[in-house]
């Protein structure tokens, strides 16, 4: 990959990125801020691959899956690490045990229900969340017309996972409670 294809990529996922914050602003889902930690971006990094290559096989038939899936990924790692962070910390099979429990297709209804413990109006708001970022998601590649299944398409689809998982973790964190805070303790 050549200087410029990667400087088309970071502006690419920059741009995305800056959407999916201007909409989460729109929508009242946090602040704008994206929280981020290590730990959320390093567990992302350990499933990536594993999650790349279940989702690919649905890009062609289900493509907001083969990305949202994605987002809520990044609120169940969230979840994680407020609930108890250390017990997480070390599993490098999150993403496997999510998936595993009934399968790729169904890793939306396990991250809902079993993860967050979403049911009712929570349960189908969090559905109609995931499904507006994975189609605006889908219409950002779309718009780039890049060739399908060509390389260039492969990394621009992994930079929109990624931007999804963190805008996902981010959501929840917002909706956990964590709050970007510019005051510094001069105690």
């Amino acid at each position: 990959m050549d200087a410029q294809q990667i400087a088309f990529l970071d502006q690419y996922e920059q741009n995305l990125t800056d959407n999916m914050i201007s909409a989460s602003r729109s929508n009242q889902y946090f602040d704008g801020v994206i929280l981020e930690t290590p730990d959320i971006d390093d567990k992302w990094k350990e499933m990536s691959a594993a999650y790349v290559a279940d989702a690919v096989k649905e890009i062609a038939n289900y493509p907001q899956v083969a990305l949202g899936w994605a987002m809520y990924m990044g609120m169940a790692v969230a979840q994680m690490w407020d609930q108890d962070w250390e017990k997480y910390a070390s599993r490098n099979d999150i993403y496997e045990s999510i998936r595993d429990k009934r399968g790729f297709d169904y890793l939306d209804e396990v991250v809902r229900s079993e993860i967050l413990g979403l049911e009712g109006t929570d349960f189908k708001k969090a559905e109609n969340m995931v499904r507006e970022y994975s189609q605006m998601a889908l219409d950002a590649i779309r718009h780039e017309q890049i060739e399908p299944q060509s390389p260039l398409a492969f990394y621009v689809y992994a930079r929109s996972i990624k931007v999804l998982y963190k805008i996902g973790a981010a959501i929840w964190l917002s909706q956990l409670g964590y709050k970007m805070s510019t005051e510094m303790n001069n105690n």
